[in-house]
């Protein structure tokens, strides 16, 4: 909003230049979302105590030292989505059309998670929305999504509708034809969900995005400028560096909420975040054409879902577990590992994972 409102009088009020700079816009839209947090997190949490009363469902068979988190609200998500939402109109270009893509994905996710959310509440049970009804929902707004996307990128480049960019590859874009719906809408949902079985433990979930949401700030700002896309080999998306203004009010919301979050939690996300974050994610891999470095990038969650997925497979094929709980974080805590051990663990590793797919930008 602020861009279109002041950027036109740069050339009258110097100062009013540097809301022509994504990079200032981005740093303010940390800054923005991070003060919204800050600001009303605490009434949301109060307001979140005095509607759940019980608070969250703990699981009977989960880690024992969870049984003391009873009583913690959750929904906190709701904390993340108003600041970043807030903190994105305020600061993006509301003619780039990709900033209403990654809006309405966010939000269409998180009212998921909040139904999801709320039946947990209502039913005093970690069962919400049936698992079918909450993919097939989720679906619909991923291909919504993705059908725009390809539509805005067939005005500038065919190829980039449907194409597929490979990473340590130079600017090189697979073809992929009528699959590249089906295989973007997996991106997105399996993101959202991917984030939803990570978030099991005080600060788990939220650092990994941040770190994400910075490594796209990156990839976004890089993306979207023709001149250092060119010089990096990477396929150019014109209109794609606005997402790191978007990326960057997920930043400083998702460090307002762990200000909360830190153990012990004062407020869980919920599905309301952890789906919304994920998917947020996903949308903004699928447009800056980085979806096969998303999944190393957030190979946190993708190590999460796969822990899952074993478990059951191989649960149901032989009738023995591979891990002693799923996902794969109860499993270290089975073992005796503390819950700030196994965090700090976790937050290391999506460091690392970071690093290596930013480097895909340059070892092509």
């Amino acid at each position: 909003m602020l861009y279109r409102l002041l950027a036109p009088y740069a050339h009258d009020f110097i100062l009013f230049n540097l809301f022509r700079y994504i990079t200032f816009r981005t740093g303010c839209a940390m800054a923005t979302s991070l003060v919204i947090c800050f600001a009303f997190g605490p009434a949301i949490i109060r307001w979140l105590k005095s509607q759940q009363g019980e608070g969250q469902p703990i699981r009977s068979d989960g880690p024992e030292t969870h049984l003391k988190k009873k009583g913690t609200p959750t929904m906190g998500g709701l904390m993340i989505l108003i600041s970043a939402i807030a903190s994105t109109l305020l600061w993006a270009d509301w003619s780039n059309p990709y900033t209403w893509v990654v809006l309405y994905v966010t939000v269409g996710f998180g009212l998921v998670g909040f139904m999801d959310d709320y039946r947990k509440l209502t039913k005093r049970s970690h069962h919400g929305v049936p698992g079918k009804v909450r993919l097939a929902i989720q679906a619909i707004i991923a291909g919504s999504a993705v059908y725009v996307v390809q539509t805005i990128a067939q005005a500038s480049s065919p190829l980039a509708a449907d194409g597929l960019a490979i990473p340590f590859v130079k600017d090189y874009l697979l073809p992929l034809g009528g699959f590249f719906l089906p295989f973007a809408m997996i991106v997105i949902v399996g993101a959202g969900n991917a984030v939803n079985l990570t978030d099991g433990l005080d600060g788990l979930a939220t650092v990994p995005v941040i770190i994400a949401a910075l490594c796209f700030i990156i990839i976004s700002y890089l993306v979207g400028n023709l001149v250092f896309a060119d010089y990096l080999q990477i396929h150019h998306v014109p209109g794609a560096g606005e997402l790191a203004v978007f990326c960057g009010a997920l930043v400083g919301a998702c460090l307002g909420f762990l200000w909360y979050n830190a153990p012990p939690a004062q407020v869980f996300m919920g599905d309301t975040g952890s789906l919304s974050l994920g998917s947020a994610l996903g949308i903004v891999a699928v447009i800056v054409k980085h979806e096969l470095v998303l999944a190393i990038i957030g190979g946190l969650f993708v190590m999460e879902t796969l822990s899952v997925v074993i478990q059951v497979v191989s649960f149901k094929m032989t009738g023995k577990r591979v891990f002693r709980m799923a996902p794969i974080h109860h499993h270290f805590e089975k073992m005796g590992w503390s819950e700030p051990t196994v965090v700090i663990r976790f937050w290391i590793i999506a460091c690392i994972l970071g690093l290596i797919g930013l480097s895909t930008l340059k070892l092509r």
